[in-house]
């Protein structure tokens, strides 16, 4: 509005036409105040975001909002899909905070394959450090909130390790040829250019011939420059966004030593990981600019495509070789962060102690369930090692036992990856967890339940052949046969887990099973029900023993199965 007042006062002659030149430059003030005020509100609502999905995490209302790592599964995994590792409602996406794909690859790792002890405590105190570092983690999820797809941490890895596309006395005469051959064709066009202003000069032939070498040069290298920015081609944008976590690393201070050391691997030789990925990302850009349509003649007579393929051989050259080293150390830190967060937004949970030896050992109390509601879990105890190494575990359905394992599994998972867990206690060793929770029929491979489930434990036994220390948990074992083969077979495979070293618990339906073991290595727990007014009520909780009541006919009613009065008349055995 001030332009037009303005503008018709220039026009009708009443001021100066500089006068207009005041609603310019106000614009151009605007302008910038909004993309700075922009800027501000977009990472105001980032930052809303983060905490939001804290208090959803803390008041368990996080099933369904965050990364579910389904992809970063091998399949066939001997637990992770037994225990809910990943998938929607999973352990994975309650943990996993982690903005950077080497964050998550990490964290899920940690997941799928348990620490040595040794590596666990390190974790444990790195996770304490970071527990309070509020502000870190909120600067490095909002700085890693833009990333996305651009930024492939593996490809640029293995583009950082390939062999470099030049000898060192070809990419000596590339860059004389580089410089050598832009300067003769400026000299040529200026010469040109100043002399007469006819083009049959002899300075407008030798800026032909200039144009020509120019464009044979160009052919000459373009293999060159077409390997070197096609293995290089990475966005821009997105290492720019890659460089501002990197250095919200870098700025922090940690007296940790584990925490240190993954600092000290971002900085090494004096090598920021920060500054130099942000100069890669320059680089890339700068080299992209050859693909405009306005700077393409340009580019041609600088030999501009040449002058940054070069460049990035150089880049990888110095710091190709480290690249592997940044992403390890950005990804276990993230990955810390995860469990810090974890560890802050549960300030009950208390860290395992981990138990050094050959003798295996998992002994806790009040172990519930992380991924179930605080105010519904229920927790049990867990005690297995020395004399009792294995437990049967039976109860009627819906009572709770395949929670029970899974709890116990669970728990197991977050001690070994260096976590809290969700007990009052736990003690334990190093632990390689084997499971048959989740096995399944396949009609395209022609493989029944029971084929699928045999095939699952003789993977256990085969983990605890190659050394003590398995804890396996298996889900109604061998239900898929009949009573007699499904008692000594699972008898069978019990004792021989337990003589290879390996503690576990089995559950089963199957009462003569339960009561029939003999092994003095072996206990009986159990979980009961009640009918009351017509309804089972459960108390989830762990009891001594053989259980000694049956659900079955009762739920079949429940539901409007018929059942004959014969049959309800044939209680438990």
């Amino acid at each position: 509005a001030v332009a037009a007042v303005l503008g018709v006062a220039v026009w009708m002659g009443s001021i100066s036409g500089a006068w207009l030149g005041v609603p310019l430059v106000a614009f151009v003030g605007l302008v910038l105040a909004h993309e700075q005020a922009h800027r501000a509100l977009e990472h105001a609502r980032r930052a809303v975001r983060l905490y939001l999905e804290g208090l959803r995490r803390i008041d368990d209302a996080w099933a369904g909002h965050g990364l579910t790592g389904e992809a970063l599964v091998p399949a066939g995994h001997l637990y992770a899909a037994d225990l809910d590792l990943f998938g929607r409602g999973s352990l994975f996406e309650l943990l996993c905070t982690a903005g950077t794909a080497p964050g998550r690859r990490t964290l899920a790792a940690w997941l799928l394959e348990p620490a040595a002890p040794t590596v666990v405590r390190q974790r444990q105190a790195a996770v304490e450090a970071l527990r309070e570092r509020l502000d870190l983690r909120e600067a490095l999820a909002l700085a890693s909130d833009e990333l996305d797809d651009g930024v492939d941490p593996p490809a640029l890895v293995r583009w950082g390790e390939a062999p470099a596309e030049l000898s060192a006395a070809r990419a000596r005469r590339f860059g004389m040829l580089a410089w050598l051959v832009p300067a003769a064709s400026l000299g040529a066009t200026l010469a040109w250019g100043f002399g007469p202003a006819a083009i049959a000069t002899p300075a407008g032939w030798v800026l032909a011939a200039m144009v020509l070498v120019t464009g044979l040069v160009g052919r000459a290298t373009a293999g060159f420059v077409r390997r070197a920015q096609v293995g290089a081609e990475r966005s821009a944008r997105q290492l720019e966004v890659l460089a501002r976590v990197l250095a919200c690393l870098e700025r922090e201070r940690f007296d940790d030593p584990m925490l240190a050391g993954l600092r000290a691997a971002l900085v090494a030789d004096q090598r920021s990981a920060a500054r130099s990925i942000r100069r890669l990302a320059h680089l890339l850009g700068w080299a992209e600019m050859a693909r405009s349509q306005i700077f393409v003649p340009v580019a041609f007579m600088l030999l501009w495509s040449l002058h940054f393929a070069l460049a990035l051989e150089r880049w990888r050259s110095r710091h190709g070789p480290v690249i592997a080293g940044w992403i390890a150390a950005l990804g276990e830190l993230e990955a810390l962060l995860c469990l810090s967060a974890y560890a802050f937004e549960h300030p009950d949970d208390p860290f395992p102690t981990l138990e050094d030896g050959d003798d295996p050992v998992l002994e806790g109390d009040e172990l519930g369930h992380p991924l179930l509601p605080a105010a519904t879990c229920v927790r049990n105890p867990v005690a297995l090692g020395g004399t009792i190494r294995a437990r049967i575990v039976s109860g009627s359905n819906m009572s709770g036992k395949s929670t029970y394992l899974r709890t116990v599994g669970v728990n197991v998972v977050l001690a070994l990856a260096g976590a809290p867990v969700r007990a009052e206690r736990l003690r334990l060793s190093a632990l390689r967890i084997g499971a048959t929770l989740r096995v399944q029929d396949s009609l395209q491979q022609g493989a029944s339940r029971f084929f699928a489930e045999i095939t699952r434990l003789r993977q256990v036994v085969a983990l605890a052949d190659a050394g003590p220390g398995v804890l396996f948990l298996l889900d109604e074992i061998l239900h898929g046969t009949n009573s007699h083969d499904r008692r000594i077979g699972g008898h069978a495979i019990v004792e021989g887990l337990l003589d290879r070293g390996a503690l576990g618990l089995v559950t089963t339906h199957d009462l003569a099973l339960a009561a029939g073991t003999g092994d003095p290595r072996v206990d009986n727990v159990h979980f009961v029900d009640e009918l009351r007014g017509g309804q089972l009520r459960f108390d989830h909780r762990l009891h001594p023993g053989v259980v000694r009541t049956s659900n079955a006919l009762a739920l079949m009613e429940a539901v409007g199965l018929p059942v004959s009065p014969q049959a309800a008349d044939h209680g438990p055995p």
